[in-house]
């Protein structure tokens, strides 16, 4: 068991003859006795110390422990978030394309419309053509008839319409 400075302090030699100064021998457990109580307290400082870093060093290892778990989280997350772009990127650029290739069956099933309207129109424009042919030719057989000329040499006796006209009046 170690000593304490209150056992210095009581230690009681036996005297002899020719013995050691008793006055020197206690002034000297006296300043033993300081030294140790000075040194037990700074032990006991230095333990509350050592008891505090011991107690930071355990908090910092918790910290310590955290930011690792919150990076592996931090780090899963972002190949979460890698991995779930890249599947979105794929179904855009499936989407897209088949977005592609209806807008492109579309146009070209417009554009097949559109050709069968135009051989459409070109008959139909045939047609009239021949006919409105047909019909310029029937007028200017028409015009071209003598009938025309008897019409101009016609006269028309005038005298009993104008007596007529004048009687309603």
């Amino acid at each position: 068991m170690a000593l304490t400075p209150t056992d210095i302090h009581n230690k009681a030699f036996s005297t002899k003859f020719r013995g050691y100064d008793e006055d020197e021998v206690n002034e000297f457990l006296e300043q033993v006795m300081k030294d140790y109580e000075n040194v037990l307290k700074k032990n006991e400082e230095l333990q509350q110390v050592i008891s505090i870093n011991e107690a930071k060093i355990a908090h910092f290892n918790t910290i310590e422990g955290t930011l690792q778990k919150s990076i592996l989280i931090a780090q899963e997350a972002a190949e979460d978030v890698r991995r779930n772009a890249m599947q979105e990127s794929k179904l855009i650029v499936k989407e897209s394309e088949k977005n592609a290739d209806r807008i492109v069956n579309d146009a070209l099933a417009r554009a097949r419309k559109i050709a069968l309207e135009v051989e459409d129109l070109k008959k139909q424009s045939k047609v009239f053509r021949s006919r409105f042919k047909m019909m310029v030719e029937a007028q200017l057989d028409l015009i071209k008839m003598d009938d025309w000329d008897q019409l101009l040499k016609y006269e028309l006796d005038t005298t009993s319409v104008e007596s007529a006209a004048d009687e309603e009046s």
